[in-house]
C-alpha cells in the first residue's frame, strides 16, 4: 500500500514515535536501565577479556569472570570511599544540643562573610546577635529532630536499592560477555543476510562500539587524573575532606556542565567554613582553569572525533534522559549518544543525524574524507586512456 504522506503528516507521525519512546523508556526504565548498564560495560571489558584469553590463555568463562571481578573491587573502593566519608562529615557538623558550638560556627561564618562584603548588607543578612538570626534558627532546627537520621536512612535504603541492581547488572553482563559473538552475529542477521547489508550493520556496530569504549575509558582516565590533581591542592590546602571532594569530582564529572558545576561547591564551602575567603576564593579560580582546560584542550585532545557531540546535543539528551530515567539518565546520556551518532554516522542515509548532532569540525572531517573517498574511487575505475586524453598537452605540442 502507497501512502502519499504530507510532510506535516510525517512530522508529527516522528513527533507521536518519540513521545512514545520516551513512555516506553520510562514505565520500562527497571529493566532498560540494567540492561543500558550492562551493555556499556561489556562494551568497555571486552578487550580485557579478549586478552586474557588470547595471551594468557584464560578459559573465556573465567576470563569474562576474572573481569568482573575488577570492575566490582574498584566498585567497591568508591562505595567505601564515600561510605567511609559520611560518618566524618557527619562528625563536623555542630551538635544541636550544645548552643555555644552551634554560635561559635554562625560566629565564624559572619566573620568570613564580613571580610569579603559590606557590614551593613551581612548585618541584615546575618544578625550580630544568632538568637534573632532566622539563618541561625532554620539551622537549629533542621540539625534538631530527626532530620539528619531520615537522610542517612534515605541514603541507606538507596544504598541498598543500588547493590540489589548492581547484582542484576552483574549477571546481565556476564551473559552478555560469554554470548557477545552469537548476540552481535544474530543482530547482523536481523537486517538481512546479503553480503553488503552484513557489511554495514558490521560497520555501524562497529563504530558504535569503539565510540562508546573511547568515551568511557578516556572519560574515566581523564576525571580520575582530574581527581588526584584537585585531591593533592585540596589537602596541601588543609581542607577537611580534600580526597571526598576529589572523589566526588570523579564521579560528577561523567555528567556534562551541571556535574562539573556541583563537583566545585563543596570544596569551597569547606574552605568558606574552616579557611579563609581567600583560600575558597583560590579554589574557585583553580578550578574554573581546571575544568576549563580539561574541557577545551584535553578532552577533545585525547577522545578525537569520537565525542564530536555539539553543546545543544549534549543539554536535549541530558534533559530527556534525566526525564525518563532521572538520576542515572545524566550518567548515561552521553556514552549512549557517541552510540546513536555512531551508528548514524556508518548507516547509510542517516549520515545526516550524525551531522546535526556533531560540530562543525566534525562535518568538516567528513566532507573532507567523503571528497577523498570519491576522488581515490574515480582514480580506480577511471580508463588510462581517458586521463591521458584530459591531461594538458606538453610544451613541445604547443610548439609544433
Amino acid at each position: 500500500m502507497n501512502l502519499n504522506l504530507t510532510a506535516v503528516t510525517r512530522i508529527g507521525l516522528n513527533i507521536l514515535a518519540l513521545l512514545g519512546v520516551a513512555v516506553a523508556l520510562y514505565l520500562g526504565q527497571s529493566v532498560f536501565i540494567p540492561v543500558t548498564i550492562s551493555a556499556l560495560l561489556a562494551v568497555i571489558l571486552w578487550p580485557a577479556a579478549s586478552w586474557l584469553h588470547r595471551k594468557l590463555a584464560f578459559p573465556w568463562i573465567l576470563a569474562c569472570m576474572t573481569v568482573i571481578l575488577g570492575l566490582i573491587l574498584i566498585n567497591v573502593a568508591v562505595f567505601a570511599g564515600f561510605a567511609f566519608a559520611v560518618p566524618q562529615i557527619v562528625q563536623e557538623l555542630p551538635n544541636p544540643r550544645e548552643p555555644e558550638e552551634l554560635k561559635k560556627v554562625y560566629k565564624t561564618t559572619r566573620e568570613t562573610f564580613e571580610s569579603v562584603a559590606p557590614s551593613e548588607n551581612v548585618e541584615r543578612i546575618l544578625p550580630r546577635d544568632p538568637d534573632s538570626s532566622n539563618v541561625y534558627n532554620y539551622t537549629r532546627q533542621l540539625l534538631d529532630g530527626r532530620y539528619v537520621t531520615d537522610q542517612l536512612i534515605n541514603l541507606s535504603k538507596i544504598a541498598a536499592s543500588w547493590i540489589f541492581q548492581s547484582i542484576i547488572i552483574l549477571f546481565v553482563l556476564l551473559f552478555l560477555l560469554l554470548e557477545g559473538e552469537y548476540l552481535a552475529s544474530r543482530i547482523k542477521d536481523i537486517f538481512g543476510r546479503s553480503s553488503d547489508t552484513q557489511k554495514h550493520v558490521a560497520k555501524a556496530l562497529t563504530g558504535m562500539a569503539l565510540a562508546i569504549r573511547s568515551y568511557l575509558v578516556w572519560r574515566t582516565i581523564v576525571n580520575l587524573g582530574l581527581g588526584l590533581f584537585l585531591g593533592l591542592v585540596y589537602w596541601r590546602m588543609g581542607l577537611l575532606q580534600p580526597w571526598t571532594w576529589a572523589l566526588f569530582t570523579v564521579v560528577l564529572c561523567y555528567v556534562p556542565y551541571i556535574g562539573t558545576i556541583i563537583a566545585g561547591i563543596p570544596p569551597v564551602l569547606d574552605a568558606l567554613i574552616h579557611l579563609t575567603p581567600m583560600d575558597a576564593a583560590f579554589i574557585v579560580v583553580l578550578y574554573t582553569v581546571v575544568v576549563t582546560v580539561e574541557g577545551y584542550l584535553i578532552v577533545p585532545l585525547v577522545m578525537g572525533r569520537s565525542m564530536d557531540l555539539n553543546a545543544t546535543t549534549v543539554m536535549i539528551s541530558c534533559l530527556f534522559f534525566d526525564l525518563v530515567w532521572g538520576f542515572p539518565g545524566l550518567f548515561l546520556a552521553m556514552p549512549i549518544m557517541a552510540g546513536i551518532r555512531a551508528i548514524c554516522l556508518h548507516t547509510p542515509g542517516f549520515q545526516g543525524w550524525a551531522h546535526l548532532m556533531g560540530t562543525e569540525r566534525s562535518l568538516r572531517d567528513a566532507e573532507l574524507e567523503e571528497r577523498m573517498a570519491n576522488l581515490a574511487a574515480k582514480v580506480e575505475t577511471s580508463d588510462a586512456t581517458v586521463v591521458m586524453e584530459e591531461s594538458p598537452p606538453s610544451h613541445g605540442e604547443n610548439e609544433r
